[in-house]
């Protein structure tokens, strides 16, 4: 018994002296804490979603989830052959094109009327705090830091390890002019060694004025947050775009719920909307949409067209990595939604509606 409690202690020390790694970011406190405890969406010491969110679906139990994510085996988990992909060169795009380019996973970068935007990137190949352990799929990390041009602003959805990439953010810190997050996310910022001037926290409905007549509104999504043991202690979030001619939603991970429609009667028609589709399961259908409801959630924004995002890059649950396409082209022949699926890196026109891509995932 001595001996079990040694190494449990010494187990919980070593955790411990991990968990001081830049990684891991930093907690909110100050002035930045009582911001965020001012916020409505701020109760019992934590952000909450607009409806309620159990942590997994009823019936489904943290051990059964676990215990089919370390030995369940999955056909066609991890691609067998190199991601396809394209090498666009973001540095010599003409200033005045309104284009998106598609990194794998949620990481895009868009060009709208002169800005440059970077979406949630993640571009060190692994989307754990632990080295090694959720690996990019042969050829989807061809894009770096290097390839990114000077930015206008990066905006981050939420800080998972998925979306908010310390070696990245680190990396990119000199090009970004802007940076745009939920409230408290700015605390990891901050201790990665940015300036607090370059930093926006924003709460849901709250907007901001971009440069060249742009706006852009921070906007509720249904996740969680969290790169700890403690969840919600930062706020996650979707955006809306809005220029003179185009509105885009930018959808952050989220499940799908009664706000998809509110955003959409608010602001009426979407002409663009990125939709996470991917890393799903029954068990977790509350934060992670399934593909028809990603189809759902379109209808709702009242979308002319949507790019379905977080997939062919990382595996974080229990489909085959290529499933999350071939699934919501399958479902999306009752919907008739006009689905744009490029390759990584291969160019989306923001302002063209006639833009057919291959099935490239077959």
């Amino acid at each position: 018994m001595i001996l079990l409690f040694s190494v449990m202690a010494v187990l919980v020390v070593i955790t411990l002296i991990y968990l001081q790694q830049p990684v891991f970011g930093k907690s909110p406190n100050g002035k930045r804490l009582e911001r965020m405890k001012s916020s409505r969406n701020y109760r019992d010491g934590k952000f909450q979603n607009l409806s309620f969110t159990p942590t997994l679906t009823e019936g489904y139990s943290m051990s059964g989830v676990l215990y089919d994510f370390v030995f369940k085996k999955v056909p066609n988990k991890i691609p067998t052959l190199t991601m396809p992909s394209v090498k666009t060169d973001l540095h010599t795009l003409p200033a005045d094109s309104n284009l998106l380019v598609w990194f794998g996973h949620s990481s895009y970068y868009l060009q709208v009327d002169g800005l440059k935007i970077l979406v949630d990137p993640v571009f060190s190949g692994n989307a754990s705090p632990i080295p090694g352990t959720t690996k990019a799929f042969a050829g989807s990390n061809g894009y770096q830091v290097g390839d990114i041009p000077e930015l206008d602003y990066l905006l981050i959805s939420h800080d998972h390890y998925d979306h908010l990439d310390f070696s990245t953010i680190k990396s990119l810190q000199a090009k970004v002019k802007k940076a745009v997050m939920g409230l408290g996310v700015g605390a990891h910022f901050e201790h990665w060694g940015y300036d607090p001037n370059q930093l926006i926290e924003l709460d849901w409905e709250e907007s901001i004025e971009l440069e060249k007549g742009l706006r852009l509104h921070a906007l509720p999504a249904r996740h969680f947050s969290g790169r700890t043991f403690s969840r919600n202690t930062t706020l996650w979030l979707s955006f809306l775009l809005e220029t003179g001619s185009k509105k885009i939603f930018l959808g952050g991970d989220s499940g799908y719920d009664t706000h998809f429609a509110e955003i959409g009667k608010r602001f009426g028609s979407i002409d663009l909307a990125i939709l996470e589709n991917g890393q799903y399961n029954l068990a977790w259908q509350a934060i992670h949409c399934l593909p028809e409801e990603v189809l759902k959630a379109a209808k709702d924004l009242n979308a002319k067209q949507v790019i379905p995002v977080h997939s062919a890059k990382f595996s974080l649950a229990p489909h085959s990595w290529d499933e999350p396409l071939k699934e919501i082209s399958r479902l999306n022949e009752n919907y008739g939604i006009s689905l744009l699926t490029p390759k990584i890196g291969e160019l989306v026109y923001i302002n063209r509606e006639d833009q057919l891509y291959a099935e490239w995932w077959k």
